[in-house]
């Protein structure tokens, strides 16, 4: 595993820093699931078989869209039939995608991400279900809490696939 993934800035506003983490974070996510074979991305180690680095990845991307492109932007959800039938659909399309598909999709909907987050202010809220609103501070940050825990679990499940480790 090469490591390329840029540190957050040290100094700097509120925006450059959060998205500098949640950026770290994404890249940690490409990283632990990268270089390895859809067999070796589809092992599974803990009872839940559903728990894979390939399961991992697409339940990111499905995460990503929702806070990013459904709530604060207002997307059409495109994964509410699925879940409505299986709650783990993410997981289980993950154990028919080739896992290099599913990495490109992560970086793709990690960079609309982006793009929702440069056109609007920390501040700018919008409604959430039914407990108010939520502001778009809160979801880049709680995104960070996110995708940092389950960078942690690939992080685990990828030393136990090939015995990869590093920060």
């Amino acid at each position: 595993m090469t490591d390329t993934r840029p540190d957050p800035p040290m100094t700097g506003d509120e925006r450059a820093q959060l998205n500098g983490f949640l950026d770290y974070q994404r890249a940690t996510v490409v990283l632990k699931a990268g270089g390895l074979t859809d067999e070796q991305a589809r092992q599974t180690y803990v009872p839940s078989e559903l728990t894979t680095i390939a399961g991992l990845v697409s339940h990111l991307t499905l995460v990503e869209d929702y806070w990013f492109g459904i709530v604060v932007d207002g997307g059409p959800d495109k994964w509410e039939e699925a879940l409505k039938d299986d709650p783990d659909a993410e997981f289980r399309l993950a154990a028919t995608t080739p896992v290099a598909r599913l990495i490109a999709d992560y970086e793709t909907q990690c960079e609309l991400s982006r793009q929702i987050v440069a056109k609007l202010d920390f501040d700018a809220e919008v409604p959430f279900r039914d407990k108010g609103n939520v502001n778009l501070r809160w979801v880049v940050t709680h995104m960070i809490e996110e995708t940092a825990r389950h960078a942690g679990h690939l992080d685990l499940l990828r030393e136990l696939t090939d015995g990869a480790t590093g920060e």
